[in-house]
């Protein structure tokens, strides 16, 4: 018997879904102090991808190693490469 379309799907959907990390409880325990409208799940969820995308430039800021174009020119000007 062939599976439909959209049990095809949701079994797609339910798989990757399985294979996400799972998230300790009290990492979400600092995000979630209540009750949470669906604007503020968005604004959440918002804010972690935004500090996940952030997350290398913030360690490379931390070691030093980040700088500004205009800095990186002016420190290759004074060394003479």
């Amino acid at each position: 018997m062939p599976v439909s379309k959209a049990k095809a799907k949701n079994a797609a959907i339910a798989a990757r879904m399985a294979a996400l990390p799972s998230i300790p409880k009290e990492l979400i325990d600092q995000f979630v102090t209540g009750p949470m409208t669906g604007e503020a799940v968005n604004e959440a969820t918002a804010a972690f991808k935004k500090a996940l995308i952030e997350l290398p430039q913030w360690r490379e800021q931390a070691r030093g190693q980040w700088r500004q174009p205009a800095q990186r020119q002016e420190r290759q000007d004074r060394s003479g490469r």
